[in-house]
C-alpha cells in the first residue's frame, strides 16, 4: 500500500471552494475555510462509510481522504441523493461518487449506490484512469500536479485539463480539484483520515 503512489495530496496547496460552491451551505466565506466547513458538515455520513472507504483506498493506493472528499463534493456523502435511490445530476449521476451513468461499457447499477463495490468501481474505473490520462497527457508535470489534474478530470474529463494554473477552469464551480483537495486535507489534518 502506497497512498502517495499517484502523488501526495498533502503537498498540494489548494485554493479551496469558490463562492458559488460555498453558497451550497450559505457560507459567508470561500476558499479553504469554506471547503473545511463543507466537509465538516458531511462528517456524520462519511463516518458511516469510513471503513469501506479506507479499505478501497488502501487496496487501490488512493488516499481514503481523497475518496471521502470526492463523496462529500459529489453527493454530500449521500445526503443529497438518499431520496432518489442514489441518482443525482438530473438522473445522469449514480451513487455517492456520482458516476456518469452514460459512460459506455460500465454498469454502475450492479452495486448499491452507497456500497463498497460502488466506491471501488468509481475509483478503479473513473478516478485512476483520469489520473493516468493526465499523466500521459502532461508527462512533465509533477506527480502532485498530475494528481490534481486527474481530480479535475473526474469532473470534466482529461481533454479539458490544459494547464497547471487553469486546472479547474470549466469544472463545476471552476474549483473542483481545489475544493476536493482542501476537503481531503482537512479530513487528514483534523479528523484522522
Amino acid at each position: 500500500m502506497d497512498l502517495t503512489y499517484y502523488g501526495d495530496i498533502t503537498k498540494i496547496n489548494p485554493k479551496g471552494a469558490s463562492t458559488k460552491t460555498s453558497l451550497q451551505d450559505q457560507l459567508k466565506v470561500s476558499g479553504v475555510a469554506a471547503s473545511q466547513s463543507l466537509v465538516a458538515a458531511d462528517l456524520a455520513e462519511l463516518g458511516k462509510l469510513k471503513n469501506i472507504i479506507v479499505k478501497v483506498g488502501e487496496s487501490l493506493n488512493i488516499s481514503p481522504a481523497l475518496i471521502a472528499a470526492i463523496a462529500s463534493r459529489e453527493s454530500r456523502a449521500g445526503r443529497l441523493i438518499k431520496s432518489t435511490q442514489g441518482y443525482g445530476d438530473g438522473g445522469n449521476g449514480y451513487g455517492i461518487m456520482q458516476c456518469d451513468i452514460n459512460t459506455s461499457g460500465v454498469d454502475w447499477k450492479k452495486h448499491a449506490w452507497d456500497s463498497e463495490g460502488h466506491i471501488k468501481q468509481a475509483i478503479q474505473d473513473v478516478l485512476i484512469p483520469k489520473i493516468t490520462g493526465v499523466q500521459n497527457k502532461h508527462p512533465n508535470w509533477t506527480k502532485e500536479q498530475q494528481l490534481q489534474g486527474g481530480i479535475a478530470a473526474y469532473n470534466f474529463g482529461v481533454k479539458n485539463v490544459q494547464t497547471v494554473a487553469g486546472t479547474d477552469v470549466g469544472t463545476t464551480g471552476d474549483d473542483y480539484s481545489n475544493d476536493v483537495i482542501a476537503r481531503a486535507q482537512h479530513l487528514i489534518d483534523c479528523h484522522g483520515w
